[in-house]
């Protein structure tokens, strides 16, 4: 039974961030004091917010008295410290210092954890406190609790997920109303979606620290930034999208972390971050808009989705509280939250390994033959297709014959390893009778 609020000391909170998410969270310790007293069986006294500027005007529900530029010593002060700052510095040493004095942290700091997160493990460990950062991976969808806790019995094998919402409408956009990528970037910055400068989330930067997270806790490995195979969306044009709907597909930026193997039978894990064709019929391409989702496929539980909001400052700020509510529970009733699983120590193998299939277009001599050719050089380096579509010349180019026109044609490939694919298209790509190579995409999720 938790004690009454009333019984116990408050516990001090600390808040290191007031842009949209600190602010949010700040609005939900006063407003909803009573309830999270009652919850965590104390309660929960907000001591003071770190900015970089207090004299920047803020929303009224962030009381002037509580901020201060001096986050070292406020979190000097604070048995919890949550942290919505964002970026590498201050935010790693305002933690590993508030660590070091004794406070549990909460975390919505993708980036810092996918850099440096055995480094907090470690001295979260070493001080017998919680880390927790349940709002760094798909803001309020329960993603980290379910893979981290519900599923630490489990054998997961795969984790497929739409973790960038800015990115998700940018290709919605493009799919639904035909805009070209450009028109659908500036559209997400006009209702705030994206950033004015939205280079993190089009190249796969964000998605690609949410994929390391989502790896090393899948798979009881460390995986870093550094160890995912990144690929942006800049390169997907109106024409791919409208390609991918004629065969009965949509792209979607995916995060895939995986098992697998290298040549020599060595297992390991796969984590690649990259624009794909997903079939019309799999859960994850109705996702629409801003909205996330995470596809998990484990041994026993089978297949999972968690679906929902994946950004913004109300749903992260709840996010956030549930961890608040979680670690000082933990400081009221004694008792601590998972601590790193890193046991597996698998390695992380080269997306060259990766076994997966090709939609590659072309643009080809429209004339008999052409099509046994482009065949013959897959089969002889071992790529079967698995689908063929082959478009004439568009109206009024030269006929079929001249030695001027040229036709589209649109292969699928059988499952075979990345590397194998790509120096197929590159084999392709030297033949005479191809014109260019329009287009190439990963097929997932089949």
């Amino acid at each position: 039974m938790v004690p009454s609020p009333d019984s116990r000391p408050p516990l001090r909170v600390a808040v290191l961030g007031c842009g949209v998410v600190g602010t949010e969270v700040v609005r939900l310790l006063t407003t909803q004091a009573d309830d999270l007293a009652a919850r965590v069986g104390a309660h929960l006294d907000l001591v003071g917010v770190a900015v970089r500027d207090v004299d920047v005007e803020r929303d009224p529900v962030v009381d002037r008295a509580l901020l201060t530029a001096d986050g070292t010593a406020l979190v000097e002060k604070a048995d919890v410290v949550v942290e919505v700052m964002g970026g590498i510095e201050p935010a790693r040493s305002l933690l590993l210092h508030a660590i070091e004095h004794g406070a549990s942290v909460v975390t919505a700091n993708k980036a810092l954890l996918a850099q440096h997160g055995p480094t907090l493990y470690a001295a979260a460990d070493e001080a017998g406190v919680d880390l927790y950062f349940e709002a760094a991976v798909a803001g309020a969808i329960p993603i980290v609790r379910p893979v981290r806790e519900s599923l630490a019995g489990d054998h997961v094998r795969r984790v497929l997920g739409i973790v960038n919402g800015t990115t998700n409408y940018v290709l919605d956009r493009m799919t639904s109303e035909g805009l070209d990528l450009d028109q659908a970037v500036k559209e997400a910055q006009a209702l705030g979606y994206a950033e004015a400068d939205p280079t993190a989330d089009v190249e796969g930067y964000d998605a690609a620290a949410k994929a390391a997270i989502l790896a090393s806790l899948a798979f009881h490995t460390r995986v870093s930034l550094d160890d995912v195979h990144r690929e942006g969306i800049t390169a997907v044009t109106a024409d791919d999208v409208e390609w991918a709907a004629r065969t009965g597909h949509v792209i979607k930026l995916l995060a895939i972390a995986e098992r697998g193997e290298d040549a020599d039978g060595t297992a390991g894990v796969l984590v690649r971050v990259h624009p794909a064709l997903l079939p019309q019929a799999h859960p994850l391409a109705g996702v629409r808009g801003a909205f996330n989702a995470v596809f998990v496929e484990a041994e026993s539980a089978g297949e999972l989705m968690f679906y929902g909001r994946g950004a913004g400052g109300v749903p992260t700020a709840s996010a956030v509280l549930g961890d608040v509510v979680s670690v000082a529970r933990h400081r009221v009733l004694g008792g601590r939250g998972p601590v790193e699983s890193s046991y597996a120590d698998l390695p992380v193998l080269p997306t060259a390994v990766a076994r997966t299939r090709y939609q590659v277009r072309l643009e080809v001599a429209d004339r008999p033959g052409v099509l046994a050719q482009v065949a013959a050089e897959l089969a002889s380096r071992g790529v079967s297709i698995e689908a063929v579509r082959q478009s004439p010349s568009v109206e009024g180019a030269p006929a079929r014959g001249d030695a001027s026109a040229v036709a589209h044609l649109v292969i699928t490939t059988h499952t075979a390893p990345d590397a194998s694919l790509r120096a197929t298209v590159d084999a392709v790509a030297g033949l005479d009778v191809v014109r260019s190579v329009v287009s190439v995409l990963r097929v997932e999720g089949i």
